[in-house]
């Protein structure tokens, strides 16, 4: 170019559309000239280009927004997921807990506190035992449904977990709540329709008015407790919160601290109970017997710490430690030549245990450690939880049947005690409460019932043992009816190992 072309004015405006479009201001237009020459060329293709990127960017613009706008609904959607219950639709623990703390913030600033019920289920366990976990679901499914319907639509209704659900009443009263309570209680009386099945289900409610400056997990912590403690009447109840249940639920936490100390720190202790064969006398086996040896409150028996085993949770891991100890006790006595061959050792479990998916690899483990026989070891299992168990009781019975170990069905008589299904498990021996025979003599009418309970047990093809055998009167007419086994206070009460090997070496000699 010339020095005159250099100067053209053109230029100046060329440069300052290309540092504008560089900017990014995309409405650049450069105006050519008639002269159509080189920089005029330069200006169309600057406009050109100008047009294209507004193009593009509006394009890029209108993207970017659609895309924005699915995130956005994305994340509502995330969140919604995030905060409701996914079998019921309800409000999840989450989202329940954020209401009700948003609920006590109110009434910190003045207005009614809200009420908080809890309620769990009564019979929940039972429908997915015996009809599938489907039918439980749709249980909690049309559970939800009711609940809605026995509320206002400023309530909150939430499933807080398994069959446990939350309804929140902003703005009550004691007498509002107990209202609420009564009509959950009268719709949960109808039988369910699950899939072409009825089912009943009831359910146990803890209320909780909440009083200013609680917070949302103090005040659910105490409308659980109530919940348990209406769980404990055995039946559709109500209780509203008191200060004292909240004394118990301390009391139990420090004593299942101490329970957890006790297994692990070697406080469990077993008590051993013969054995007898009517007929000869002769010891046929032992039953071993859970004992707490408390550093403070001394030797506690079953009934005082069981119980709470079983509620916590510990029920296993106790259950665990009878099995190993009892197991390896036995192979002891076998090994120094006290027990006889055949001689047997006879341990407790509780229906929880025998719900455990867990049992029959604890019985195994134990067998192996110890190197007993299977056929050695007889499990007692309660009459009630034999003919109330579901699939996963008949799983570990059968399990612990093709373990080798023996079956034996204990405190018989005080259930339903019935052939139809004596016929039906793998047991090997029936344990006779001590209420059948506590009135049994030569002379009782008691006799010809007790006859006809043997002449069940045999029919069966399984062995009878009587407990709670207290004098020469009853073992002997026990004998003459028919009955292979005895226990109880006439023979020996339950005692340590140590004295237990001193009953044997003192044992009448052909007994």
């Amino acid at each position: 170019m010339t020095a005159e072309t250099t100067r053209d004015p053109r230029l100046g405006e060329l440069v300052d559309g290309i540092v504008r479009l560089a900017a990014g201001d995309h409405s650049v237009r450069l105006h050519s000239s008639p002269a159509r020459d080189e920089v005029d060329a330069v200006m169309i293709g600057v406009n050109i280009l100008a047009k294209d990127l507004a193009a593009s960017y509006s394009e890029l613009e209108e993207r970017v927004a659609t895309r924005t706008a699915e995130l956005v609904a994305a994340q509502a959607e995330l969140e919604r997921a995030a905060l409701t219950d996914s079998l019921t639709s309800l409000s999840n623990r989450v989202a329940f807990t954020r209401v009700l703390g948003h609920t006590l913030e109110a009434a910190m600033a003045g207005e009614p506190a809200p009420a908080l019920l809890i309620l769990d289920l009564d019979s929940f366990k039972g429908v997915n035992d015996t009809m599938g976990h489907a039918a439980g679901d749709e249980l909690l499914r049309l559970t939800a449904g009711r609940l809605l319907g026995c509320v206002r639509s400023g309530d909150t209704v939430a499933r807080l977990g398994g069959d446990e659900f939350a309804v929140l009443l902003p703005h009550s009263t004691e007498d509002r709540a107990r209202s609420v309570a009564s009509r959950i209680l009268e719709s949960m009386r109808e039988p369910f329709d699950l899939d072409g099945r009825r089912a009943s289900c009831g359910t146990s409610i803890g209320i909780r008015v909440a009083e200013a400056g609680q917070s949302a997990e103090e005040v659910i912590l105490h409308a659980d407790i109530a919940m348990y403690a209406a769980k404990a009447q055995k039946g559709s109840s109500v209780k509203i919160f008191e200060p004292v249940m909240l004394y118990a639920r301390e009391l139990e936490t420090l004593a299942t601290t101490e329970l957890q100390s006790a297994i692990a720190e070697g406080q469990l202790v077993l008590h051993y109970q013969p054995v007898v064969e009517l007929a000869t006398g002769a010891l046929e086996g032992v039953e071993a017997l859970v004992r707490w040896d408390h550093p403070a409150r001394g030797l506690l028996m079953p009934d005082q710490f069981i119980g709470l085993a079983e509620s916590t949770g510990l029920i296993e891991d106790v259950g665990r430690w009878v099995l190993r100890e009892g197991t390896r006790q036995l192979q002891a006595w076998r090994e120094s030549g006290l027990t006889p061959p055949g001689f047997s050792l006879r341990v407790n479990i509780s229906s929880t245990e025998l719900q455990s998916l867990q049992l029959i690899d604890i019985v195994r483990d134990a067998l192996l450690a110890s190197g007993t026989d299977p056929a050695e070891l007889i499990i007692e299992i309660t009459e009630s939880s034999a003919v109330a168990g579901g699939e996963v009781d008949q799983y570990s019975l059968l399990g612990l049947h093709k373990l080798g170990v023996r079956l034996e069905i204990d405190d018989f008589g005080t259930g339903y005690s019935a052939i139809s299904y004596l016929q039906k498990l793998p047991v090997n021996v029936v344990k006779m409460d001590r209420s059948l025979i506590k009135d049994l003599n030569p002379c009782s009418t008691q006799g010809p019932f007790v006859a006809a309970i043997l002449d069940l047990i045999h029919a069966c093809g399984m062995r009878a043992l009587a407990e709670g055998i207290e004098s020469p009167e009853q073992a002997r007419t026990l004998r003459e009816l028919g009955c292979e086994s005895g226990q109880g206070y006439y023979f020996s009460r339950p005692v340590p190992a140590a004295a237990f090997e001193e009953l044997v070496r003192g044992w009448p000699a052909g007994a």
